[in-house]
Formats: structure tokens, sequence, C-alpha cells
């Protein structure tokens, strides 16, 4: 029985970890047009480069969450393959009981914002608009 409710809770969990990824290529790709507006709109500054970094900083919020939900769908293969006879669907009694608080939440936020797949994007968004600033600054 308590397989089966291991199965369950790793499919619901799959799917949401799987649908924050799509989430975050959303945010990557708000990043992408956001600087594209400037650019056509000749409307490009230090604002611009201020909202990349807080699209690169909420990015790396929504891969902490999905982290979170890593963990647990680790936790719940291993029991699968196992057959343990732990807790299902315990989730947010997990999450709770690990959930770091004040500086260590900031921590484990920056953490994620230098993986490489999620600052590569956002870095090399913020490289073009310096360059385009400093481009039409020497104009």
């Amino acid at each position: 029985m308590k397989s089966e409710e291991y199965k369950t809770e790793w499919c619901l969990l799959q799917n949401q970890f799987d649908s924050y990824e799509k989430h975050s290529l959303y945010i990557k790709l708000v990043s992408i047009l956001a600087l594209v507006a400037t650019v056509i709109s000749d409307a490009a500054g230090v604002s611009v480069v201020l909202i990349l970094l807080v699209l690169w900083l909420q990015d790396a919020i929504w891969k902490t969450f999905q982290s979170r939900i890593e963990m647990r769908l680790l936790q719940l293969e291993k029991s699968i393959m196992e057959e343990n006879s732990g807790d299902a669907f315990q989730f947010n009694s997990h999450f709770q009981s690990i959930r770091p608080g004040g500086l260590s939440l900031i921590g484990e936020y920056l953490n994620q914002s230098i993986r490489p797949t999620v600052a590569f994007p956002h870095i090399a968004l913020i490289v073009i608009s310096l360059v385009i600033n400093m481009v039409q600054f020497n104009q």
C-alpha cells in the first residue's frame, strides 16, 4: 500500500517539478523581451540592468522552490526502491522541518542564482545591456 502512495506522490511532485522548469524558462524569456523592448524603444539605461537583476533573483527563488521538490522526489525514489514504510504525502511537513530562515534563506537563493543554468542567460543579458548602454553613452 505504501508503495502506491509513494508512486502517487512522486507523480504529483514530478509534474510540479517540470512545471517549475517551464516557469523558469518563462522568466528568462521575459528578461529577453525586456531587453529587446528597451533596445527597440531606445530606452536602455541603468533601470534595465536593475530589472534584469530582479528577474535573475526571481528565477533563483523559483529554482530554490524547485530544488525543494527535487529533494522530496529523491527521498520518495529511495523509499520506492527500498520499499520503506516511511511517510508518504508528507511534502509540507518535510519542507517545514528543513526550511531555513533569515540569512540562510537568502543564502539559499544566492546559491541557486549562481548555478550555471540559472546564471548564464541572465549574465549574458546584463552584459548585452551594459554594452548597449556604453555604446549609447559614447554617441
